[in-house]
């Protein structure tokens, strides 16, 4: 264990090394978990100078304390084949290598964080940081002008949580445990589809301002559908804000990861094994990291895209998505094997309604100042797509019970949107009824 510091202890215990914190542990952390390994600290132990010992000690914990640590080496490949000016589709592919044990352990340090400051700031934490490298690359996207890559790579984050994720969960539970039935907790997931529901009307109605308006004064819908849009998005994060009250705090037993007496999912994990301090540097040099290769992703995929011969929407909504979360994708899949469904419900439909209504409103908000026109309308085939996947994901959760078949049907109408985006050739400069690179004069924030 972590040597800790007076101001962490309380009543001779740790802060959050209690039973409140080991049973308020959320499904993403459970999610997470389940890639962790155990590190073996005893040659660490045997170093003579403390300050050598502990720094090897978190460098074994942070970067081989996971079982995809084999990636790691694909950071320092992709910054030096940017140096080096290597093709970018080299670089685009090492990037996305890099970020996958990276946002993994964006989680765990999190999670780590969270054992000193309590279940409750541990789990604002992680509500902010829970899909940080969505929100790097959009960021990096719209300083870049690119909106359609900002809004595809969102948009592929929610349709791979909610279709392959739990599409995979529950064939995967289904068929590996087909003699008996899985159950499941359904008050999360009605939380979670309301609130789905909730984000898909505020993309609904400037699309549908769009169509409705009077097609001879274009600017003029323009500029109404992006009002409309800003005032969503509004509405959308107060929403997110009241989910997290009620989450954290009000009706917390709903979102706890449940634990069998095996402990298989965290009786490892129930103390700290870095300090705070050492925690919070990490979480600043990861977080720094993963913007360096996000700005490469964002830099090179129109060059990716041409030298493989896949459209620019099919690698933001299917390519990024996936390995972006692909460390929480499989901690998902691996307790659906385990018939822990919460978990696995609680990572896809958690994910998608942190992206829906709080990474993709603030997006629009964080455009507005930067005077870009980012609006919530993401044209009428990405909107069905959501539309479509939003009702077929209710529809299968409704009843309490899951087997494999509600599982592949999920699969298969993901293979169905990613057909559909494969053979979709838009490119990052088209928009949709607003010009996606048109600037603002600083004022036009506050006119707006």
């Amino acid at each position: 264990m972590a040597s800790q510091e007076p101001w962490q202890m309380e009543n001779g215990n740790l802060k959050g090394s209690s039973k409140e914190f080991k049973h308020g542990r959320t499904a993403h952390n459970m999610s997470s978990s389940s890639l962790r390994k155990k590190s073996d600290l005893s040659l660490v132990n045997k170093v003579p100078c403390g300050l050598v010992r502990q720094l090897l000690a978190n460098l074994q914990e942070v970067i081989l304390g996971t079982k995809l640590s084999v990636l790691f080496p694909a950071i320092p490949l992709a910054i030096l084949a940017q140096f080096f000016g290597f093709a970018g589709p080299w670089i685009f592919g090492l990037s996305l290598l890099g970020l996958i044990p990276l946002a993994e352990r964006l989680g765990f340090l999190t999670e780590q964080i969270a054992y000193y400051t309590g279940p409750t700031v541990g789990g604002l934490l992680n509500a902010t940081c829970g899909n940080a490298t969505e929100l790097i690359i959009a960021i990096f996207a719209m300083s870049q002008n690119k909106i359609l890559v900002v809004k595809y790579s969102l948009l592929g984050s929610i349709l791979s949580n909610l279709l392959l994720v739990l599409g995979t969960s529950l064939f995967c539970g289904g068929i590996y445990n087909l003699r008996q039935e899985q159950k499941y907790d359904r008050k999360q997931a009605d939380v979670n589809s309301l609130l789905l529901l909730l984000g898909l009307l505020c993309h609904m109605l400037p699309l549908l301002f769009r169509y409705a308006g009077n097609s001879g004064d274009v600017a003029l819908i323009a500029d109404s559908a992006l009002s409309l849009s800003r005032a969503a998005s509004i509405v959308m994060l107060v929403a997110y804000l009241a989910y997290l009250v009620f989450q954290l705090w009000t009706h917390r037993q709903l979102f706890e990861a449940q634990e069998d007496g095996d402990g298989d999912a965290a009786s490892s994990d129930d103390e700290p094994v870095i300090g705070f301090w050492s925690s919070a540097v990490w979480l600043i040099v990861m977080t720094a990291i993963i913007a360096l290769l996000s700005e490469y992703v964002v830099g090179t995929i129109e060059v990716a895209s041409e030298s493989w011969g896949i459209s620019v929407s099919f690698i933001s909504i299917i390519l990024l998505p996936i390995v972006g979360n692909a460390a929480e994708h499989a901690g998902a899949v691996i307790f659906a094997f385990k018939n822990k469904l919460d978990i696995s419900l609680g990572v896809a439909l958690g994910s998608s309604t942190q992206i829906a209504m709080f990474v993709v409103p603030l997006c629009v908000l964080v455009a507005w100042i930067m005077g870009i026109r980012m609006d919530l309308d993401f044209s009428l085939l990405e909107t069905s797509s959501l539309a479509l996947s939003i009702i077929v994901t209710a529809f299968t959760l409704q009843d309490g019970s899951s087997h494999y078949m509600k599982g592949l049907v999920l699969l298969l109408c993901y293979v169905v949107i990613g057909a559909c985006f494969f053979v979709s050739k838009t490119t990052p400069d088209q928009g949709n009824g607003i010009n996606p690179g048109i600037k603002l004069p600083t004022e036009g924030v506050i006119s707006a």
